[in-house]
């Protein structure tokens, strides 16, 4: 099987005896340790692609140790000259903010082609801060949380044009067929539960949602959603409405066991090693230990993808970074390194 093979037949919930990963580096991480993984992983044709601008060290690091996942960034639009009022003033404001566009559709199809001919591995597009998240982004999180509450025409106005922008970025994505899935991230969980009343998503947060959801599938691709803290409350709607795979998974916010047993015929799960506890805390003994419990349960009936519950930060030993790596490398048969 080609490293995509492998990815989608976990999301269609096969197992094929390897359990496919790809593990995150969170930025202080990467300017922490990737020097020291890029020496000890990087092969010497990801290296050229290095050299050549094609790659960066990230991405021949992730496909070095063997990830059957590449991901990567996409043309997207960002906020442009907000006003500090904007996220100062308590008071919702009257008029929607100026936006941009950044990237290149040409180099995205490049590069796409170049990694999908070369590896085979499964292309994902990581579009973090894509809606709830792009709002608090404008507004501040505690002013955009009030408005949601005592502003809705507002927060509505907001989040609709955000859709809209988004729409039209991603129209243009998902016609690039060596794409398999878009992720999309807003991060609607505190640790305890949703951070806004659920019948508050579902009025503001759904309709959105669901018409990215409705746009990627209907041109193929795997909807994957990115959301810390606890959204157990709507893991239903979410299978409802289409998801295929959820991230992170947090076991300091959900019991993931549980969630594998409620949900797991129906959504693939990427992420649930612990990076509040045990990466940071733990012994490499321990590490091991726990990856591999959770990649035995998490992995049976296929729809896992071996991952930390969120980026490793810098607070994690070395020692315990390599643990994970040969833990997940092991499960996915490419053995030690």
């Amino acid at each position: 099987m080609t490293k995509r093979e492998i990815v989608k037949a976990a999301i269609r919930h096969e197992e094929t005896g390897v359990i496919p990963f790809h593990i995150n580096l969170a930025g202080d991480a990467i300017q922490k340790y990737l020097d020291t993984l890029y020496k000890q992983y990087a092969m010497p044709g990801f290296r050229k692609l290095v050299d050549k601008g094609i790659l960066n060290k990230t991405e021949a690091l992730h496909l070095s140790m063997g990830s059957q996942l590449f991901t990567l960034g996409c043309p997207w639009w960002n906020w442009y000259d907000v006003p500090p009022s904007y996220s100062r003033d308590f008071d919702a404001p009257d008029f929607l903010p100026k936006t941009v566009g950044r990237g290149s559709y040409e180099q995205l199809v490049e590069k796409v082609k170049i990694i999908s001919d070369l590896t085979g591995s499964y292309q994902l597009v990581m579009i973090y801060g894509s809606h709830f998240e792009k709002a608090n982004f404008a507004r501040g999180i505690e002013n955009f949380l009030a408005d949601l509450a005592g502003e809705k025409e507002y927060a509505r106005r907001l989040l609709n044009f955000i859709i809209h922008k988004n729409m039209v970025m991603l129209e243009n994505i998902v016609a690039i067929p060596e794409i398999d899935g878009i992720l999309l991230g807003s991060d609607w969980g505190s640790q305890q539960a949703l951070l806004m009343d659920p019948a508050t998503w579902h009025e503001l947060i759904e309709p959105g949602e669901k018409a990215e959801y409705d746009l990627l599938k209907s041109e193929g691709k795997d909807v994957w959603i990115h959301s810390c803290g606890n959204i157990e409350t709507i893991l239903p709607d979410l299978v409802r409405m289409g998801v295929d795979v959820l991230n992170p998974l947090q076991p300091e916010c959900m019991d993931i066991y549980k969630i594998k047993a409620k949900y797991g015929k129906d959504l693939t799960f990427w992420g649930g090693i612990s990076t509040q506890q045990t990466l940071p805390y733990g012994t490499p003994a321990q590490v091991r230990d726990e990856a591999a419990k959770v990649i035995q349960s998490l992995s049976k009936g296929g729809g896992y993808i071996t991952a930390p519950a969120q980026g490793i930060q810098a607070d994690v030993p070395l020692e315990n970074i390599l643990a994970l790596i040969d833990t997940a490398r092991e499960f996915a048969g490419i053995g030690r390194s």
